[in-house]
This record gives C-alpha cells, sequence and structure tokens, in this order.
C-alpha cells in the first residue's frame, strides 16, 4: 500500500457564511468521516485544521505576513491516508465533508 496526503481546500466565502447550526452539522459529518477512515485502516493520520494565520519565507530570505496570496481557496487542513493506488485514495475522498460545501480534496502521493 502507499501512502497518500490529503489537501483540504475551500472557498473562503461559502465557508465563512455558516450558521452556528451548520458549523456543528459540519464538524459532526467531519468526525463521523474520520473516525470511519481510522476505524477501516484507510486513515493513518487525520492531521489537523489550518488557522489563518502565519507567515512566507522566500528564497530571499524575507518574510511576509499571511501564509497566502490573495485567493478564494484555501488549504484548510491534511491528512495521510493509504491506498492500492491513487485512484483508490481519490475514492476515499470523495466521502469528505468539505465537497459539501463547494470545496475539494487534493490528493497527493507520498514519496518513500
Amino acid at each position: 500500500m502507499a501512502k497518500f496526503l490529503f489537501i483540504y481546500r475551500h472557498n473562503t466565502e461559502s465557508h465563512s457564511n455558516n450558521s452556528p447550526e451548520e458549523m456543528q452539522s459540519m464538524y459532526q459529518k467531519w468526525q463521523s468521516w474520520v473516525a470511519e477512515g481510522l476505524e477501516n485502516g484507510w486513515m493513518l493520520d487525520a492531521g489537523n485544521g489550518l488557522k489563518p494565520e502565519g507567515c512566507v519565507v522566500n528564497a530571499k530570505k524575507t518574510i511576509t505576513d499571511g501564509p497566502f496570496i490573495e485567493a478564494k481557496e484555501l488549504v484548510g487542513g491534511y491528512a495521510i491516508v493509504q491506498a492500492d493506488d491513487v485512484a483508490a485514495a481519490a475514492e476515499f475522498a470523495k466521502g469528505c465533508p468539505i465537497l459539501m460545501q463547494g470545496g475539494s480534496v487534493e490528493v497527493r502521493p507520498l514519496r518513500k
């Protein structure tokens, strides 16, 4: 089995308009999906969500505030999964709750 990185991306506009009830419902869906992945053994590390603050260090060693350029899509978190191949990993990603909010899951193989 190979290991893959799931990178969760979300639309900043749709993500920020959720009511507290919608946020709680989405949180429960995430918990269920992660628990299922861990129980079934395809999710190795549930990773974490990312906070919006941070900085960027470029090749000239210049530090700038904010981890991203102006964009409508942000990286919200990550996980490590295992599957036979990228197609199988993508099938696991299809269950990710971020898709219900117009987000996406980038599936990337990890080097051995």
